[in-house]
C-alpha cells in the first residue's frame, strides 16, 4: 500500500473542533480550518451540537480537499464521551456533554455496579466524567430511546463511523476513564457485561485499522475520491503520545495540553495511584496500560485570562520575590486538589499585568510537577500542544521537577499524532530542550507552593 501523500485529520477538541490536513511525507500541517465547539443547553441535557459539528467536518473536507487531494482520514477527539447508535445509524440520544452533572443523581446506584479501580483504573469522577455513568444514567433515564441502541460508540469512533458507516470499538477511548475497560486484561469491564451491553459494543479494532472508504454520499458530496480510506481513530490525548510511544526508549512522559492537561508516564516507577487525586491508568494505542493523571489546566488558562509568550524578567522577579502564588484548584472539581478553593496569595489587583501572568504560570507548571510525581514519572518530561510556548511554565516545570523538560514543535500535537495512524509510521518529534533558568528562588517557590497547596 503506498503511504498517503496528504492525510485529512477530524480533530474535534471539547473547545474547538479542527479538520487539519498533513504531509505525509514531512508530517507538517498545510491547511486547516476551525470551529468553537459549543454545547447545546436545551433538552433533553446538554450536548454537543453533532450536526453542527458534522457540517463543519463535510465542508471542510471538501474545502481542503480543493486545496490539495486528500489521500486519506484520520479522526481524533476528545474522551469521556460516547454515541448512542440505532439500527438506521442516527443518534437514539444527543451525546451528552461531560461537563453535565445530571448523572450523579444515580452516583450511589452506579457506585455499586461499576468495576473497582484496581480493575478499570478509573477514579470515581464528578460530572459525567465517566463515560460508563453517562451511559449507565441514559439508561435508566430514558429507557425507551436506548431500548433503539444498536451500537455504543466511543466519540472518535462514532465520526468515523459516520464518514463510513462500520462501527467499532477502540481502546484508546475505551480506556480514558469510561469503566468500560481492563487496561491489564486487555477486555471489556465486568460493567459492561453486568449491564447488559455486550451486544452494543462492536468489535475491538486497532486505532491505526482502515474501517473502510468513504461512503458514496460524502464522496459525491465532498469531491473526495470514493475509495479515501478511514482509519478507526484514537483519543487525543494518546494521539499527542503516539509519536513517542513508536520512537522513544523509556522512561519518559508526556505532557499533553489543551482544554485538560494530560500527564502520561511510560517506564514510570511503580508507584500506588490515588484514585481521589484524578490519576488513573489510561492505554496507548499498541493497547498497553500508562499512567496518567490530569486537571483542566488549559480551561483553568482560559478562564484567568492566560497568555503565551515571553514575560520581562522583571515581572518573574517581582512574582518570586514577593511570593505571589496561585493555590489550587480551578476548576474545583478535579485534578490532584479536588474540592480545594483556588486562592492568589497577594491579591491579583496588586500585581501588574506581566506578573499575574507569570503566576498563572507557575500555578499550572507546579500542577503538571504535582501530576508527574503522582504517577511516578521518570526521565525527560515533554510538553506539547499550547503550553508547549509558554517559557514560563517550561521554565518552572523544569525547576519544580529538576529533570530535563522538552518542548514539542508543534501546536496541535494531536493532529500530528493522528495523522501517524494512516501514515504507518512515525516521525522523530522535534523537540526542544529548555535551558532558559528562572532566577534564585524559583525552587524555594515550588517548594512553598506544594506545602501550602497540600494544607488546601
Amino acid at each position: 500500500m503506498t503511504a498517503p501523500k496528504t492525510i485529512a485529520v477530524v480533530d474535534i477538541g471539547k473547545t474547538n473542533a479542527k479538520v487539519v490536513l498533513v504531509d505525509g511525507e514531512s508530517f507538517q500541517e498545510i491547511a486547516a480550518r476551525t470551529m468553537p465547539n459549543s454545547v447545546v443547553t436545551t433538552a433533553p441535557y446538554p450536548h454537543f451540537d453533532t450536526e453542527k459539528l458534522w457540517a463543519f467536518i463535510v465542508e471542510s473536507l471538501g474545502a481542503l480537499n480543493r486545496e490539495r487531494p486528500i489521500d486519506a482520514i484520520s479522526v481524533t477527539t476528545h474522551g469521556a464521551t460516547a454515541a448512542l447508535v440505532g439500527e438506521d445509524g442516527d443518534l437514539v440520544l444527543p451525546v451528552l456533554d461531560y461537563e453535565h452533572d445530571g448523572p450523579q443523581a444515580l452516583a450511589d446506584a452506579y457506585r455499586a455496579a461499576r468495576p473497582r479501580f484496581a480493575e478499570s483504573g478509573t477514579p470515581i469522577m464528578p460530572m459525567g466524567l465517566n463515560a460508563g455513568l453517562q451511559i449507565y444514567w441514559q439508561s435508566k433515564r430514558f429507557p425507551e430511546a436506548f431500548a433503539k441502541a444498536r451500537h455504543i460508540l466511543m466519540y472518535a469512533q462514532y465520526w468515523t463511523f459516520r464518514l463510513t458507516g462500520i462501527a467499532a470499538s477502540e481502546v484508546t477511548s475505551l480506556g480514558c476513564h469510561a469503566d468500560l475497560w481492563e487496561p491489564r486484561n486487555g477486555r471489556f469491564s465486568s460493567l459492561v457485561e453486568g449491564q447488559g451491553w455486550t451486544s452494543l459494543m462492536p468489535p475491538v479494532r486497532k486505532a491505526s485499522d482502515v474501517l473502510g472508504p468513504i461512503r458514496p454520499d460524502i464522496a459525491a458530496a465532498t469531491g473526495l475520491r470514493p475509495d479515501v480510506p478511514v482509519h478507526c481513530g484514537i483519543h487525543d490525548s494518546n494521539a499527542s503520545l503516539l509519536p513517542y510511544v513508536l520512537t522513544r526508549k523509556a522512561p519518559y512522559a508526556v505532557v499533553s495540553t489543551g482544554t485538560w492537561v494530560v500527564v502520561m508516564a511510560i517506564g514510570a516507577r511503580s508507584v500506588t495511584l490515588d484514585e481521589a487525586r484524578d490519576t488513573l491508568i489510561n492505554v496507548n494505542a499498541l493497547g498497553d496500560p500508562v499512567p496518567s493523571s490530569r486537571f483542566m489546566g488549559g480551561r483553568a488558562f482560559s478562564l484567568l485570562g492566560g497568555k503565551s509568550g515571553d514575560l520581562p524578567a522583571a515581572a518573574v522577579a517581582e512574582v518570586l520575590e514577593r511570593g505571589a502564588m496561585l493555590l489550587p484548584s480551578l476548576p474545583e472539581e478535579s485534578g490532584p486538589f479536588p474540592g480545594h478553593k483556588a486562592t492568589w496569595t497577594v491579591p491579583r489587583t496588586d500585581l501588574s499585568e506581566d506578573a499575574a501572568q507569570a503566576v498563572i504560570a507557575f500555578h499550572l507548571a507546579l500542577m503538571t510537577a504535582t501530576c508527574l510525581e503522582l504517577i511516578g514519572a521518570e526521565g525527560p518530561t515533554i510538553v506539547e500542544g499550547p503550553f508547549a510556548a509558554n517559557t514560563a511554565f517550561l521554565m518552572m516545570l523544569k525547576v519544580a521537577i529538576d529533570r530535563p523538560v522538552l518542548a514539542g514543535g508543534s501546536a496541535t500535537g494531536t493532529s500530528i499524532g493522528a495523522a501517524c495512524l494512516a501514515a504507518g509510521r512515525a516521525p522523530e518529534p522535534v523537540l526542544v530542550s529548555i535551558a532558559e533558568e528562572l532566577p534564585m528562588g524559583a525552587a524555594g517557590y515550588a517548594a512553598r507552593w506544594r506545602l501550602l497547596a497540600g494544607q488546601g
